[in-house]
Protein backbone atom coordinates (compact mmCIF):
# COMPACT_ATOMS: atom_id res chain seq x y z
CA UNK A 1 0.00 0.00 0.00
CA UNK A 2 2.87 2.19 0.62
CA UNK A 3 3.08 5.90 2.30
CA UNK A 4 -0.59 7.89 2.56
CA UNK A 5 -0.33 9.99 5.46
CA UNK A 6 1.98 11.72 8.38
CA UNK A 7 1.19 9.88 12.25
CA UNK A 8 2.37 10.23 15.66
CA UNK A 9 2.83 6.27 16.52
CA UNK A 10 -0.25 5.58 19.04
CA UNK A 11 2.10 3.09 21.41
CA UNK A 12 4.72 5.53 21.84
CA UNK A 13 2.29 8.08 23.07
CA UNK A 14 0.80 5.76 25.36
CA UNK A 15 4.73 4.40 27.14
CA UNK A 16 5.41 8.07 27.77
CA UNK A 17 1.54 8.70 29.64
CA UNK A 18 1.94 5.22 30.93
CA UNK A 19 5.75 6.09 32.10
CA UNK A 20 7.29 2.71 30.75
CA UNK A 21 9.79 4.71 28.25
CA UNK A 22 12.27 8.00 29.53
CA UNK A 23 11.18 9.88 26.01
CA UNK A 24 12.08 13.57 27.09
CA UNK A 25 10.65 15.92 24.40
CA UNK A 26 12.94 18.36 25.78
CA UNK A 27 16.58 17.17 25.76
CA UNK A 28 16.64 14.01 24.16
CA UNK A 29 18.70 13.91 20.45
CA UNK A 30 15.75 12.90 17.95
CA UNK A 31 17.33 11.51 14.66
CA UNK A 32 15.06 11.79 11.21
CA UNK A 33 15.55 8.39 8.77
CA UNK A 34 14.58 8.88 5.08
CA UNK A 35 12.95 5.89 3.32
CA UNK A 36 11.28 4.86 0.04
CA UNK A 37 8.18 3.60 -1.09
CA UNK A 38 8.27 -0.09 -0.14
CA UNK A 39 7.09 0.55 3.33
CA UNK A 40 3.62 1.12 4.39
CA UNK A 41 4.06 2.85 7.43
CA UNK A 42 1.20 1.62 10.80
CA UNK A 43 0.34 4.08 13.22
CA UNK A 44 -0.67 1.31 15.76
CA UNK A 45 2.28 -0.90 15.97
CA UNK A 46 3.57 -2.58 19.45
CA UNK A 47 6.46 -0.30 20.61
CA UNK A 48 9.21 -2.72 19.75
CA UNK A 49 7.84 -1.98 15.61
CA UNK A 50 8.46 1.34 16.01
CA UNK A 51 11.75 1.89 16.62
CA UNK A 52 14.78 2.53 13.94
CA UNK A 53 16.26 -0.58 11.93
CA UNK A 54 13.27 -3.04 13.03
CA UNK A 55 9.95 -4.25 11.33
CA UNK A 56 9.63 -1.72 8.37
CA UNK A 57 12.28 0.88 9.59
CA UNK A 58 15.26 -1.47 8.35
CA UNK A 59 18.75 0.23 7.12
CA UNK A 60 18.61 -2.41 3.96
CA UNK A 61 16.70 -2.01 1.06
CA UNK A 62 14.05 0.71 2.68
CA UNK A 63 15.91 3.73 3.95
CA UNK A 64 17.89 6.30 1.74
CA UNK A 65 21.04 7.79 2.29
CA UNK A 66 23.87 9.23 0.63
CA UNK A 67 27.38 8.19 3.11
CA UNK A 68 28.47 12.19 3.22
CA UNK A 69 25.37 13.96 3.12
CA UNK A 70 22.57 12.39 4.99
CA UNK A 71 24.40 8.86 6.63
CA UNK A 72 22.71 5.92 7.56
CA UNK A 73 20.93 6.16 10.99
CA UNK A 74 19.96 9.80 9.49
CA UNK A 75 20.74 13.67 10.95
CA UNK A 76 20.23 14.64 14.42
CA UNK A 77 17.19 17.42 14.34
CA UNK A 78 18.51 20.88 15.35
CA UNK A 79 16.83 23.43 18.00
CA UNK A 80 14.49 20.83 19.27
CA UNK A 81 11.64 22.90 20.68
CA UNK A 82 8.51 20.86 23.09
CA UNK A 83 6.08 23.23 23.59
CA UNK A 84 2.71 24.77 25.28
CA UNK A 85 0.21 27.13 24.39
CA UNK A 86 -3.97 27.51 24.44
CA UNK A 87 -3.98 23.58 25.40
CA UNK A 88 -1.97 22.55 22.11
CA UNK A 89 1.54 20.94 22.77
CA UNK A 90 3.95 21.74 20.25
CA UNK A 91 7.03 19.75 18.79
CA UNK A 92 8.99 20.92 16.62
CA UNK A 93 12.24 21.30 15.32
CA UNK A 94 14.36 23.58 12.76
CA UNK A 95 14.25 22.22 9.07
CA UNK A 96 16.74 19.67 8.22
CA UNK A 97 19.37 20.20 5.35
CA UNK A 98 21.83 17.57 3.95
CA UNK A 99 25.30 17.99 4.93
CA UNK A 100 27.09 19.91 1.88
CA UNK A 101 25.70 20.49 -1.52
CA UNK A 102 26.41 17.34 -3.42
CA UNK A 103 23.70 14.87 -2.10
CA UNK A 104 21.83 12.21 -4.20
CA UNK A 105 18.77 11.14 -2.36
CA UNK A 106 16.56 9.24 -5.16
CA UNK A 107 13.21 8.10 -4.42
CA UNK A 108 12.20 9.46 -0.84
CA UNK A 109 8.71 9.39 0.19
CA UNK A 110 8.94 10.03 3.83
CA UNK A 111 10.79 9.76 7.53
CA UNK A 112 11.21 8.41 10.89
CA UNK A 113 11.82 10.39 13.51
CA UNK A 114 13.06 8.71 16.40
CA UNK A 115 14.71 9.26 20.12
CA UNK A 116 18.14 8.33 19.57
CA UNK A 117 18.93 8.77 23.08
CA UNK A 118 16.80 5.86 24.88
CA UNK A 119 17.84 2.17 25.33
CA UNK A 120 15.01 0.74 27.00
CA UNK A 121 12.54 -0.98 27.18
CA UNK A 122 12.68 0.39 23.36
CA UNK A 123 16.42 1.14 21.61
CA UNK A 124 15.64 4.47 19.01
CA UNK A 125 11.83 4.19 19.50
CA UNK A 126 10.06 5.77 17.28
CA UNK A 127 7.98 8.74 17.49
CA UNK A 128 6.25 9.26 14.25
CA UNK A 129 6.61 8.93 10.70
CA UNK A 130 6.10 11.81 8.01
CA UNK A 131 4.62 11.53 4.20
CA UNK A 132 6.79 14.04 1.92
CA UNK A 133 3.72 13.80 -0.38
CA UNK A 134 5.55 11.75 -3.09
CA UNK A 135 8.56 11.16 -4.27
CA UNK A 136 11.33 13.57 -3.74
CA UNK A 137 14.74 13.40 -5.07
CA UNK A 138 18.20 14.97 -5.40
CA UNK A 139 20.84 14.32 -7.41
CA UNK A 140 24.21 16.29 -6.37
CA UNK A 141 22.36 18.91 -4.77
CA UNK A 142 20.76 19.70 -0.70
CA UNK A 143 18.04 17.77 0.09
CA UNK A 144 15.78 20.17 2.66
CA UNK A 145 12.57 18.89 4.94
CA UNK A 146 10.77 21.48 6.04
CA UNK A 147 9.11 21.24 8.88
CA UNK A 148 5.22 22.75 9.08
CA UNK A 149 4.77 26.45 10.37
CA UNK A 150 2.80 24.78 12.92
CA UNK A 151 5.31 22.23 13.71
CA UNK A 152 6.52 18.42 13.49
CA UNK A 153 3.26 17.58 15.19
CA UNK A 154 0.46 18.78 17.89
CA UNK A 155 -1.11 17.65 20.46
CA UNK A 156 -4.73 19.38 21.04
CA UNK A 157 -5.95 18.91 24.78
Amino acid sequence: MAWSASKIFVETIEDILANTTAIDLNSDTFKIALYDNDITPDQTVVSASTAYGVGQWVTTGNEVSDTTEWPVTGQALGSVTWASAAAVLTFDAANEVSDGTSATLLNVYGCLIYDDTIVTPVADQGLCYLYFGGVNSVTDGTLTVAFHASGIFTLTL
